[in-house]
């Protein structure tokens, strides 16, 4: 038998060829064929001219295993569907073959491996900026050469420990033949030696040759790396001048703008008919100092919105008419600062130390799993129902997320202190705006709190406001929550959530209404949420939208503000995340614009006067509003340092599960599942969740079973129960449960309908608070 080639490098990858001798059938025993490696993959053939045309059979090295039998024979199988009993006329020819085998098939297990990471890359996710062409075929040779020098650094490593392996065992040959005694032993044991000797100069060469061509190719890129760097710094520099190019010209049509409008408007005014053509000029520029205006947007709500007419802004009559106009006079507008100097405040008298909060929690540990495999099946369910490992969640349950919507309560503390009933409709509409800002990053799921599990959120010394949310339904799911401040705004709102699965993204709708009631003016808002997205389930970096509409309504004067939260669109040049809004009074008229992005700030303009605009391209008509100059109204924190490697948790969201004293038993911070996950204990943490929600299960069927109980009993069983004629309906226990679909009572909320909205929902009943300070919670179940 002739000895095989030399292992060659080729483009394609490396490839080794040679005679071996495979295992046909017990009449046949072993027969001569051409074996051909290349590319993972081992095929052979009955001679060397049926390379061209004709395969016998090809075994994938990705997924095979490599086994020696004796001197000379070896076995290559996948797992039972192929397998290949070979044998190689001499030891030395059977360890090249095995060492050839070796390095294919990591290679091929690291090839096979880049594809699945390649793949799960998709660019399915809102692009940021576009790229040319060369650009990317740029990258795209970079990240070749890349993986090509990679690859040789695992062919250095395979090397090296093949040279390892054959080293030691012509270490232990040599120590064997030097207490050999001279006789019959001594040929075999010299022959031994020379064989392994053999092996690892071939395997010394192998290394040799590895070394030579990870230098040369990595030489020969140097230079071009350099090159394309040079290239890339110019570029940047050229792009740099352009901008500040643009920016001077876009600076110089804004001017323009601006002049063009006050002139002609200085020109009309009566009372500058009798100064000269220089005055005329002065004030325009004057105008031009005092006053800056926006740029005219097209705003997809159905509005656009224009600078207002520069006499709004000078003193004398024309102020005083546009506040009789509009209502609205300048000095209703919210005093930032005596919200801080105000020295009533709760704050200016407080001189307890507050509590230090923590500022981080264990780094979220990089564990992958296969979603498709789960989720295939759940196509068209509903996500509740849906057994999820925790490897989706986040350490927090969706009773400390609707928390949360807590993150920016200055801004009810702002409303509180308007004069302005509209005004503190600007506010209000920020604020539920500012409760998705957390959403951006936040991929994870929520735990689904257990039914009767509750949360506490007490800020009183540091922000005046506390809150509490029960899980008052399972199916379907239903939280409620209340939330109350000492400078004079309450907050409740009860939240079902609808979601389904539909392939590619998750749409979670949010069911029910928030209300927020302010003590000194009496006004009563009321809302719901908008619909949340969660893009590229299956395939791609997983990235989340919020669309639709909510009308802010004060049921108290009947003024509403409108937000419309815009759908990311491919092909939209409005920045992405936008939301815009109208104030207006009960008649409909506007009276303020809100407009910004519900990730980032909102701001709001005062509408001085509007008028139909033309149809637009749809044929609907779109109001011109003149407005002020741009007001902010709301701007997001940043998130703390390191966020990326906890969640995405923001500063509030990273105290949620911290440890405070006095709790209900039944609080998510004592949830165990959840407090696994936060230490990193992932695996411990599915098995907690499974026993949780078993529990549940049992818990919930013997209610069931208990309420199927009642409704048999006979009717003449109840007629026995007399009620005294004197009870004083206050003499009730002061929990009394309120009964829901799932037959649960809920401990700290009743289900009422709302006199000023008219809607049914749970309200905070009371008895809560007072049951921490004295540490009686015999009401709470045992759900843990």
């Amino acid at each position: 038998m002739s000895e095989p080639k030399a292992l060659t490098p080729t483009p394609a990858g490396d490839t080794y060829k040679g005679w071996l001798f495979k295992w046909t059938n017990y009449i046949k025993g072993y027969q001569r064929r051409w074996f051909v490696l290349s590319n993972g993959l081992l095929s052979y053939y009955r001679t060397q001219a049926e390379m061209g045309h004709t395969c016998r059979g090809t075994i994938n090295l990705a997924t095979a295993n490599i086994a020696v039998e004796d001197s000379c024979n070896f076995v290559i199988s996948n797992g039972g569907a192929q397998t290949y009993h070979l044998k190689a006329s001499s030891e030395v020819e059977r360890q090249r073959w095995i060492t050839a085998l070796e390095l294919a098939k990591a290679k091929a297990v690291r090839n096979q491996a880049e594809s699945d990471d390649s793949g799960d890359e998709c660019p399915t996710s809102p692009p940021t900026s576009g790229q040319g062409g060369g650009a990317r075929n740029s990258n795209s040779e970079v990240q070749s050469t890349l993986r090509t020098l990679g690859s040789k650094v695992e062919d250095l490593s395979t090397c090296n420990d093949l040279i390892a392996k054959h080293g030691s065992a012509l270490q232990r040959s040599l120590s064997e033949l030097e207490g050999v005694r001279l006789g019959g032993d001594t040929d075999g044991k010299i022959r031994q030696v020379t064989e392994r000797a053999t092996l690892f100069r071939i395997t010394s060469n192998a290394m040799i040759n590895a070394c030579r061509d990870f230098l040369s190719l990595a030489q020969a890129h140097s230079k071009r790396w350099q090159k394309a760097l040079h290239s890339e710094r110019d570029q940047r520099i050229r792009l740099e001048e352009t901008l500040e190019q643009l920016a001077k010209q876009h600076n110089h049509l804004e001017r323009a703008f601006r002049g063009a409008t006050v002139l002609p408007l200085s020109q009309s005014n009566p009372a500058l008919d009798s100064k000269s053509s220089g005055s005329v000029k002065g004030d325009a520029s004057d105008e031009d100092d005092e006053n800056e205006f926006f740029d005219a947007m097209e705003d997809p709500a159905g509005f656009i919105t224009v600078p207002a007419d520069p006499k709004y802004h000078r003193s004398g009559s024309n102020v005083s008419g546009l506040s009789t106009e509009t209502g609205i006079d300048d000095q209703s507008l919210c005093d930032e600062q005596s919200l801080g100097s105000n020295p009533e405040s709760p704050q200016s008298l407080e001189v307890e130390p507050v509590r230090k909060r923590r500022t981080k929690i264990p780094d979220k540990p990089n564990y992958s799993l296969n979603l498709w495999s789960i989720m295939k099946n759940c196509i068209g369910k509903e996500l509740s129902k849906i057994p999820m490992p925790v490897n989706f969640n986040e350490p927090i349950s969706m009773l400390q997320r609707l928390s949360e919507d807590l993150e920016y309560y200055e801004l009810l503390d702002k409303a509180a202190k308007c004069q302005s009933s509209l005004e503190q409709l600007c506010y209000v509409a920020a604020f539920t705006v500012s409760s998705y800002s957390t959403t951006v990053h936040r991929t994870g799921k929520p735990f689904n709190p257990l039914l009767g599990e509750t949360y506490e959120l007490d800020r009183l010394r540091e922000s005046g406001y506390r809150s509490l949310c029960e899980q008052v339904s399972h199916h379907p799911p239903a939280a409620a929550h209340h939330a109350i401040s000492e400078r004079g705004w309450t907050l409740r709102q009860e939240i079902s959530l609808a979601s389904k699965f539909r392939g590619k993204y998750l749409s979670i709708m949010p069911l029910g209404s928030i209300q927020c009631m302010f003590e000194k003016s009496n006004n009563h808002y009321s809302w719901k949420k908008v619909t949340t997205t969660v893009h590229n389930i299956i395939v791609g970096k997983l990235w989340i939208d919020q669309s639709g509409e909510i009308d802010v309504v004060n049921h108290q004067t009947g003024d509403r503000c409108h937000l419309k939260f815009a759908p990311y669109s491919y092909f939209s040049r409005d920045v992405a995340r936008k939301v815009t809004g109208v104030v207006a009074d009960k008649e409909g008229k506007a009276h303020y614009v809100l407009s910004g992005t519900w990730d980032e700030k909102m701001e709001f303009s005062r509408v001085m006067q509007s008028n139909k605009g033309e149809n637009g391209t749809e044929g609907k008509q779109k109001t011109v509003y003149q407005t002020l100059k741009a007001k902010e109204l709301w701007k997001k924190n940043p998130l703390p340092e390191g966020a990326e490697t906890m969640y995405y948790f923001s500063s509030l969201a990273l105290t949620l599960n911290e440890p405070e004293e006095g709790v209900a038993p039944t609080d998510s911070r004592r949830r165990p599942d959840q407090q696994l996950m936060e230490a990193g204990r992932w695996d411990e943490a599915n098995a907690e969740k499974q026993r949780l929600e078993e529990k549940q299960r049992s818990v919930r069927r013997e209610r069931e079973r208990e309420a199927q109980q009642a409704a048999t009993l006979p009717e003449e069983g109840a007629e026995g129960v007399e009620v005294a004629e004197d009870a004083d309906p206050d003499d009730s226990p002061p929990h009394t449960p309120s009964v829901h679909q799932d037959n649960y009572e809920a401990m700290w909320f009743e289900r009422t309908e709302d006199a000023v909205t008219g809607e049914s929902m749970h309200v905070y009943k009371g008895g809560y608070w007072e049951a921490k300070d004295h540490g009686s919670w015999d009401v709470c179940p045992d759900i843990y």
